[in-house]
């Protein structure tokens, strides 16, 4: 049977909020594009996880400020429009949002900009030769000029042991706690996932075991939202108060069978001088995390390089693959490039990678510029733009040291010269050297060191650079040297636009601007005078 043709520019495959969110982009720009889903609706991956339908994106509804973009940075769920009334805040008031709830906004945003989605359009095979070449389930082949993958992680992770066979899977087994009355539980996993699985148990089952070499990352002392959050780690309370529940650093070595249907799991612990035990359980639940499929990709026309756990695909800074050109990854796949720094795993972080993305596109391939904005050239106005943006911009405070500002100094026309929320990648590659001077302006966590509790950590509220919350960073660079950093120091509220943090600021923007320019003209009737500039140049010195 001869298969169908048809021919687009830009292909994207999945129709989770990742491809919704490029296809908003690609639509609002009448560019030719499809975006092909497996299943029969958008956002299938959150019909069935997490498993217990609790999201750890949270969906702050009272924020007390009126300006929207300020607060997506408390709306971990909506994606990016012109439009306001299309918010994830009209589905839920839950600060822990449902599922369900997400599904259901996810179908209305395709439907409100009617997307072009194919849907039951399962992809069988990806090869390339001048074009790509998509043989889907549909008896067609797709031919695109650009191909986008927004299909995420969407395989579970097996890990290497010997009776690995004998365990179940977290996106197979039971969820019915009185499935698992009186039994001794092994959970592999000390994620969100196994957490939230553990916590289900523990009024039901007999005892939890949880188990992983490493040990448990707490969001709140990383500041990565990937990590166990508070929301799923009551099991963790029940363990240090002696409640039956285990949070074990070990090895699985080996699961057998034993005669009356019981497992025999040998471990071997990471911190206790390899020391090896025996546990017998009634079930191993693996719940290891999520990695991508890789099945679909033609080896000889279309060999796609990933990173050695499988999990991301190897991408430059424009979120291409580095072996296969025009091929784009999108959504969860995009956060190999940012792992553990940013947050791009999450819709709250790779829904600015995918504004800044069609940018790149545009202008790559579809004779497109970059969206400039012009400053006067002097403190003032630079030190109100920083304030503003720092205040309230969503895409800086989102993605912490992944995205920036990058403000150009173009002298000889006494202006600033702006492209805002950047990849901090991209504008190392594309811009900066271009550039005699320039500032790259992020919003950063600290490092908090080890050993410390986030939670009773003294600290100097004059020493932006020791600061371990999220503030604001100026880096002043010449071509591609840097030349000097601020910090301004943390913020109870993240509110900045106060004389505690803007004089020092005028001070240091005062300081450098008269380096770089050779002159004070820059320099307006209200930053600082001669002897503070002084102060400041002696200040950065020490």
């Amino acid at each position: 049977m001869s298969k169908n043709i048809k021919t687009v520019d830009y292909l994207i495959i999945g129709a989770g909020p990742a491809g919704l969110q490029l296809g908003y982009y690609l639509e609002k720009r009448d560019a030719d594009y499809l975006i092909v889903e497996e299943n029969e609706c958008s956002g299938s991956f959150f019909t069935k996880f997490p498993r217990h339908r609790t999201l750890i994106s949270i969906n702050k509804t009272e924020t007390s400020f009126n300006d929207s973009n300020k607060n997506l940075r408390w709306d971990w769920n909506s994606l990016l429009t012109d439009y306001d009334g299309l918010r994830f805040s009209k589905y839920s008031k839950e600060y822990f949002p449902k599922a369900d709830d997400l599904v259901n906004y996810l179908n209305d945003f395709s439907n409100k900009y009617q997307l072009n989605i194919s849907y039951k359009t399962k992809v069988l095979k990806i090869s390339k030769k001048e074009k790509f070449l998509v043989t889907t389930s549909s008896n067609e082949v797709i031919q695109a000029n650009k191909l986008i993958l927004a299909t995420g992680l969407p395989k579970e992770n097996i890990p290497m042991f010997e009776g690995v066979n004998h365990c179940e899977f977290y996106g197979e087994c039971s969820i019915n706690p009185d499935d698992y009355i009186g039994q001794r539980v092994m959970v592999v996993g000390k994620g969100n996932s196994g957490s939230e699985f553990a916590d289900s148990l523990v009024s039901h089952a007999a005892v939890v075991h949880m188990i992983s070499p490493t040990a448990v990352r707490l969001a709140w002392q990383t500041h990565y939202v990937g990590d166990l959050r508070a929301v799923n780690n009551n099991i963790l309370d029940t363990y240090q108060l002696k409640s039956q529940n285990t949070i074990l650093d070990a090895d699985i070595k080996k699961i057998n069978k034993l005669e009356d249907g019981k497992l025999c799991v040998d471990i071997a612990y990471s911190h206790a001088q390899n020391q090896k035990i025996k546990l017998i359980v009634d079930k191993v639940i693996l719940c290891a995390g999520f990695r991508m499929d890789s099945t679909i990709f033609d080896a000889e026309s279309c060999f796609v390089q990933i990173d050695h756990k499988e999990k991301y695909p190897i991408l430059n800074s424009s979120w291409e693959s580095v072996s296969v050109s025009d091929m784009y990854f999108i959504g969860t796949l995009m956060h190999g490039r940012d792992f553990r720094v940013g947050f791009s795993g999450f819709i709250h972080g790779f829904r600015y990678n995918i504004k800044f993305l069609n940018q790149i596109l545009q202008v790559k391939y579809d004779g497109g510029v970059y969206s400039d904005e012009y400053v006067p050239f002097d403190i003032l106005s630079l030190r109100k733009f920083i304030i503003n943006r720092v205040d309230c911009s969503s895409a800086l405070f989102q993605q912490p040291k992944v995205f920036c500002d990058f403000i150009k100094f173009n002298i000889d026309d006494r202006q600033f010269e702006i492209q805002k929320s950047c990849s901090v990648d991209y504008v190392f590659e594309k811009f900066q050297n271009k550039s005699e001077f320039s500032i790259l302006l992020t919003m950063e966590y600290g490092v908090l060191a080890e050993g410390v509790d986030p939670f009773n950590n003294h600290r100097d509220p004059l020493d932006g650079e020791n600061s371990q919350f999220i503030h604001p960073v100026i880096r002043l660079y010449s071509g591609s040297k840097i030349v000097s950093t601020y910090h301004v120091p943390e913020d109870l509220e993240n509110i900045w636009d106060t004389p505690f943090y803007t004089d020092p600021l005028d001070k240091y923007l005062t300081e450098i601007l008269a380096t770089c320019v050779g002159d004070n003209s820059c320099i307006s009737d209200n930053s600082c005078n001669e002897k503070e500039i002084l102060e400041s140049s002696e200040a950065l010195k020490s």
